[in-house]
């Protein structure tokens, strides 16, 4: 009766069906297409190891993962919880996947458009990224703009995709394998980590300690948990205000400690070694 219960719980919602979304399998396997591509044109010393391309597969099982199945499910219908799970997933477990597994090589010709390459050297800044991603965690999260994309499944992908695409630019200060383009230094990269859990902790409390629901869509969902819509809303909350901010904090730690190993106070210490072949 309990392994029913929780394949199952209150008749709800199934837990082994896997919902999937035709637009988000053809723009991963769009994705996946031209990063092979890619690789297949390395040159001489340019192989893309197979670690690196475990670490781009690995962010888009993430993405496929959190946008099919019982995650959206609970997401979209159910829980205001599970949505600050898949919001967690996509802003702050994919993205550093995602950039570790490309090579640098394969981005820079982008560079080379005067357009684009002045548009990536603006807003890959360490400034430009840290109030490009929280703008846009703290506007999504306002009643009107949330409550929209749950009424409206168009107005959601654009979320979405908004989300991912500041998460990518608020982890390049830290991540980047693109020396025209480069990772902060060790002392920056720690105040950066630390500055980063300050404006989402600001808006996890704003919906932790509200005294209202928030987002009407889950108060009228079905309740597959015992958690009435403030509990599942206070849950929402806490969930982007701990664990949330606690992955800035060892971040943080472990820069710290690689900073204090190395002896080094300035920009050498933090960036990936470069050989226009390697990279």
């Amino acid at each position: 009766m309990m392994v029913l219960a929780l394949l199952h719980p209150f008749g709800q919602m199934s837990w082994l069906k896997w919902s999937i979304h035709p637009s988000t399998v053809i723009g991963l396997a769009a994705l996946g297409a031209i990063y092979l591509w890619r690789a297949r044109q390395a040159g001489p010393g340019e192989e893309v190891s197979g670690s690196r391309k475990l670490l781009f597969f690995s962010s888009l099982f993430l993405i496929f993962a959190s946008l099919n199945g019982p995650l959206h499910d609970l997401s979209d219908d159910y829980l205001f919880s599970a949505h600050m799970v898949q919001h967690l997933v996509l802003t702050l477990a994919m993205p550093p996947l995602m950039i570790a597994g490309i090579p640098g090589w394969m981005l820079r010709p982008l560079l080379r458009n005067r357009v684009l390459g002045a548009i990536a050297r603006k807003i890959t800044k360490p400034a430009w990224c840290f109030v490009i991603f929280n703008l846009a965690i703290a506007i999504w999260h306002l009643p009107m703009f949330y409550n929209a994309a749950m009424a409206n499944h168009n107005i959601h992908i654009v979320e979405h995709l908004i989300f991912m695409a500041a998460a990518v630019l608020m982890w390049w200060p830290l991540t980047s394998q693109l020396p025209e383009l480069p990772r902060l230094p060790y002392p920056g990269q720690v105040l950066y980590c630390f500055l980063m859990t300050l404006p989402m902790s600001v808006v996890a409390v704003y919906i932790t300690l509200a005294d209202h629901i928030l987002y009407p869509a889950y108060s009228s969902a079905p309740r597959i948990f015992p958690l009435s819509p403030m509990e599942d809303q206070m849950l929402g909350g806490l969930i982007m205000w701990v664990p949330g901010g606690l992955i800035f904090v060892i971040i943080m730690s472990v820069v710290f400690y690689k900073w204090s190993a190395s002896g080094e106070d300035n920009a050498a210490g933090a960036q990936v070694d470069w050989n226009p072949r390697a990279v």
